[in-house]
């Protein structure tokens, strides 16, 4: 099996919502940083291998046609060489909004990462590593990470060629996202979901 769609937005951008998009129009199943946490047995291994240069994508992306979220969005790089023929969605909002979110969920998580149950350490671990690998290290503050974010979205640009590369917000709805993924607008509204309280609850496995 081998990829088709990719997401190099970051988090907090809409990847989730991205996500259940991706499988309501039969184009996944999707991978997403929940897949990790719900078997972290067996995917924070080989993610921390990525991390450190070392990564095994036919494995780590087994049995998925789709991927968003990170890990995935620190890759885009690499994954473009590897799935030549796959299509990139860049997620994007407001950078300031983007830090405040951002900052009030994974890098407050990461930023605790020594304090968390033994159980957790790895996966936070992996997580640190990837998102400061992505540009974005401990320690920055609000205007930093908002700077950081705009670097990455277009390091993205640069990188994938334009004609395989859509630059998203999930505002925007069904219409560009399945245009570019030629598939049919399906009924209902786009899924919107993943605020910061539905955040710390899937964090902690109450969802």
């Amino acid at each position: 099996m081998t990829l088709n769609v990719i997401g190099a937005g970051v988090g907090r951008t809409g990847t989730y919502s991205l996500k259940l998009a991706i499988n309501q129009i039969r184009l996944g199943p999707c991978h997403h940083m929940e897949e990790v946490l719900h078997n972290m047995a067996v995917h924070v291994p080989l993610w921390s291998a990525a991390a450190a240069a070392k990564p095994d994508w036919p494995n780590i992306y087994d049995g998925y046609r789709s991927a968003v979220d990170w890990p995935t969005a620190c890759f885009f790089r690499e994954l473009v060489k590897e799935y030549p023929t796959a299509k990139f969605v860049l997620t994007q909002r407001d950078p300031e909004k983007w830090a405040d979110s951002f900052g009030a969920t994974i890098y407050k998580l990461l930023a605790g990462k020594d304090e968390a149950p033994q159980e957790m350490r790895a996966w936070l671990q992996m997580t640190s590593d990837i998102v400061a690998n992505t540009g974005f290290p401990p320690g920055l503050d609000r205007d930093e990470l908002a700077r950081a974010f705009d670097a990455h979205n277009h390091a993205v640009k640069e990188a994938i060629p334009a004609s395989q590369l859509l630059v998203f917000e999930v505002k925007d709805g069904w219409e560009p996202l399945c245009d570019f993924l030629e598939v049919p607008v399906p009924d209902g509204d786009f899924p919107r979901t993943n605020h910061r309280e539905e955040f710390w609850d899937r964090v902690n496995g109450k969802i």
